[in-house]
């Protein structure tokens, strides 16, 4: 019985590494749907004009006279809705291998239920961005619910590495604002992201560091970010007029530039750690390479390969960020070596 216990948690060890790279695939797929405008490539859900594959365009003329069918941009979207539905096949395996172990008090449990349910509520709001429209919201939403289940993925396949490859279970709860402030900083720029991106205003400020040739330019914060906009209207390319477009960018910026000082701040702050100083090393890495891809995509008006790369910077630089999370966490706790030689030897981070 032990054996396959432990034959069971390796499984699942490689099956949530699997997870976690497959959503992210699942991403920048759906990053590349809605950035060759096929988000609403298939007019209805869960179906392309009620098939389970693209028809003929008589069929779809039918189906939806109001919506000319376009087939590559209906097999883009179909792709995506696909390969979400094997996401979630693999989401609903983890969960299924690791219920005979939900008893076990090392196994994450109740972490694999919020997987499930973090899954069924992407698939929601999956169908949500169709029905109502590209509605920015749900498509931030649908952004945002993509990288939890990724990053759910990559807490699973940490804590069952711990569980296959026990070490010392005392884990640090200590508080601390250093990493809080961080956290909120990055979820809040990955959101701003989303907005941008929903929004159509990658490109809403010519040049950088400057915005259309000014510093301050003419900005309409409030209409920018006015949250409960109309639900009806076709979304796509956006609906926002050019300066509620320029707010979006402008605030994308100031929130890149005060992550990247919190980041560096934190870093700093534990750069004699010696198993958290390298993973913060490498997310400040992270940053700087993802503020290059975003600079770069205004200057060279956001070319469908390197937004596509800004998406996989952000994924990667959540990742990271976790990971960095995570070794500090078990550091704390004296799980791995705590510092490098230096004064701070005997300090606690909080």
């Amino acid at each position: 019985m032990h054996d396959s216990f432990e034959c069971r948690l390796r499984w699942l060890v490689r099956l949530t590494l699997v997870g976690t790279l497959f959503t992210a695939v699942v991403m920048l797929v759906g990053a590349w749907t809605r950035l060759v405008d096929a988000g609403l490539g298939c007019p209805d859900w869960p179906g392309c004009y009620g098939k389970l594959l693209v028809p003929d365009s008589d069929l779809a003329t039918l189906r939806h006279p109001d919506v000319p069918l376009d087939s590559f941009k209906a097999w883009v979207e179909m792709v995506h809705r696909y390969i979400a539905t094997l996401l979630g096949l693999v989401v609903i395996s983890v969960v299924a291998l690791g219920w005979p172990l939900r008893h076990r008090r090392d196994y994450p449990w109740r972490q694999s239920l919020m997987l499930l349910v973090v899954i069924l509520l992407q698939g929601a709001f999956g169908a949500f961005t169709v029905t109502l429209k590209l509605w920015p919201q749900v498509v931030t939403l649908h952004l945002l619910g993509g990288l939890s289940v990724l990053l759910l993925f990559f807490w699973l396949y940490l804590r069952l590495r711990l569980v296959v490859t026990p070490k010392p279970k005392n884990v640090s709860h200590c508080a601390s604002s250093w990493w809080g402030v961080a956290a909120c900083l990055l979820v809040l720029q990955l959101a701003l992201g989303g907005w941008v991106s929903s929004n159509y205003a990658g490109i809403a400020c010519q040049g950088f560091p400057t915005c259309n040739d000014q510093w301050l330019p003419a900005m309409d914060i409030s209409e920018g970010f006015h949250l409960t906009q109309t639900v009806g209207p076709n979304y796509l390319h956006g609906q926002l007029h050019a300066d509620a477009r320029t707010a979006i960018q402008v605030m994308h910026r100031l929130g890149a530039l005060l992550l990247g000082v919190v980041l560096v701040a934190l870093w700093w702050r534990y750069r004699h750690w010696q198993s958290v100083a390298s993973p913060l090393a490498i997310v400040v890495g992270l940053y700087a390479l993802q503020a290059a891809l975003g600079v770069a995509n205004v200057v060279l008006w956001l070319p469908l390969w390197l937004a596509l790369l800004h998406t996989a910077g952000a994924i990667a630089l959540a990742a990271g960020f976790v990971w960095a999370w995570w070794r500090w966490r078990y550091q704390a706790a004296g799980v791995y070596s705590k510092t490098i030689d230096s004064p701070y030897n005997n300090v606690i981070a909080q």
